[in-house]
C-alpha cells in the first residue's frame, strides 16, 4: 500500500478511455401522459441505515490516503451534508498502516454530524479487528467490504490469496454490531455470489457493476511488464447485476452502482428493484474539473430531473417506483438467466 498508488488511481481514472456499457439502454419504461400528481408533492425521501435521506443516493467510495484526497473528501462531505445523501469513503487500509494519512478520512468528521450517513470501507479479506478500527476511525454507521479480485490480480502489489473469503465475510457480519455492506468495484455481483452472501447473513449488497470506473484499465496503466488491455471488457453489466440479485429476494438492501450518471439511470435502477443508487466517478469529474459549484449543480440537476421522471411515470414516492412495469430487450434480454 502506498500514497503514490492512491494518487496513481486518481490520475489514471482521468486517463482511462475504455467505454463500458451498463445495458440500462436495454430497459424500456413507458411514459405516463395522464399523470395526476402535483410536482411539489413528489417525495424523494428514503431511509437507509436507520437514517432519513432526502434522496436515495450514496456518493460511493473514491479515495483516501493520497495528497489530493483530503480536499476531495472534504468537498464530498460538504456536498453530502448539503443534499442530505450518504457518503462512503475509499479503502481505509492505507490509513491503518500509516497514521499520517488518517486525516484524509477523518476530515469528514469535522463536517458531518450525527444525522449524516457515513460508511467505512476495507477489503473483504481484512480481519474483524481491522474492520473495527476503520469504523472507529470515522465513527461510521456501516462498513463496506469490497470484493475486487480482478483489480487485485492486475495490480502489481495486489492480493493473490482469496482463500476463505466467504467465511471471513460471515465472521465480520456476525461479529460487528453495525450493518455490513458487501460490494464489487466494477465487475458486478452475479446471482450465484449474491445467493452465497445472503446465505451467510449479508443484508446489504452493492452490485458495483460493469459500466463505470474500470479498475482493470486503471491498474493496467500502472504496469509496464504486462498488458491487460484485452480484459477491459470483463464484468457483469450493472443492469443485469441488479435484475439477477433482486430476483433472489426482496429481503435485503440492494445498492445499484457502476456507471450510473444520469437521472434516467437512477430511475431505471430503482424501477429494477434497487433501494439505493451510488455514484462515484461522475461526481469526481465535476468536482475536479469544475470545482465545488459544478459538482453542486450536477447533483441539484440530477435530483430535480429524477423528480421530473417520477412525475412522468406517475410515482409520488420512491417506493412506488418498484411497482412500475418495464420491458427488457436487446443484449440484456439475451444474457439474463
Amino acid at each position: 500500500m502506498s500514497s503514490e498508488r492512491k494518487q496513481d488511481h486518481i490520475e489514471n481514472y482521468f486517463k482511462s478511455q475504455f467505454k463500458a456499457n451498463t445495458l440500462f439502454e436495454n430497459i424500456y419504461i413507458e411514459h405516463f401522459a395522464l399523470t395526476d400528481l402535483n410536482f411539489n408533492d413528489i417525495d424523494t425521501n428514503t431511509t437507509f441505515l436507520g437514517k432519513k435521506l432526502s434522496f436515495p443516493l450514496l456518493i460511493n467510495a473514491m479515495t483516501g490516503g493520497a495528497e489530493v484526497s483530503y480536499d476531495i473528501n472534504e468537498n464530498l462531505a460538504r456536498l453530502c451534508k448539503e443534499f442530505n445523501i450518504a457518503l462512503e469513503v475509499g479503502s481505509q487500509k492505507i490509513a491503518l498502516k500509516d497514521e499520517n494519512l488518517k486525516d484524509t478520512f477523518t476530515i469528514i468528521q469535522e463536517i458531518f454530524d450525527k444525522d449524516n450517513t457515513l460508511i467505512a470501507n476495507i477489503s473483504a479479506l481484512s480481519c474483524v479487528d481491522e474492520a473495527k478500527k476503520c469504523i472507529e476511525m470515522i465513527n461510521a454507521d456501516a462498513i463496506a467490504l469490497h470484493l475486487n479480485p480482478a483489480q487485485e490480480l492486475i495490480q502489481i502489489e495486489g492480493d493473490r490469496d482469496f482463500s476463505n473469503i466467504l467465511q471471513n465475510i460471515e465472521n465480520i457480519v456476525k461479529t460487528l454490531k453495525i450493518p455490513v455492506i458487501v460490494k464489487e468495484t466494477g465487475c458486478g455481483i452475479s446471482k450465484k455470489v449474491c445467493k452465497e452472501l445472503l446465505n451467510v447473513g449479508v443484508k446489504y449488497i452493492d452490485v458495483g457493476g460493469f459500466g463505470g470506473t474500470n479498475f482493470i484499465e486503471i491498474e493496467n496503466l500502472r504496469r509496464e511488464d504486462l498488458d491487460f488491455t484485452n480484459m477491459y471488457g470483463w464484468g457483469i453489466p450493472t443492469a443485469k447485476s441488479i435484475i439477477d440479485c433482486r430476483s433472489l429476494s426482496k429481503d435485503f438492501t440492494l445498492i445499484a452502482s457502476g456507471g450510473i450518471k444520469t437521472s434516467e439511470d437512477i430511475l431505471k435502477s430503482l424501477v429494477l428493484g434497487s433501494d439505493m443508487v451510488a455514484i462515484a466517478g461522475e461526481v469526481l469529474k465535476y468536482l475536479v474539473y469544475g470545482g465545488y459549484k459544478m459538482a453542486q449543480d450536477y447533483l441539484k440537476s440530477l435530483i430535480y430531473q429524477t423528480k421530473v421522471l417520477m412525475m412522468l411515470v406517475g410515482c409520488k414516492n420512491i417506493e412506488q417506483l418498484k411497482n412500475i412495469d418495464y420491458k427488457i430487450f436487446g443484449k440484456l434480454k439475451n444474457i439474463l438467466d
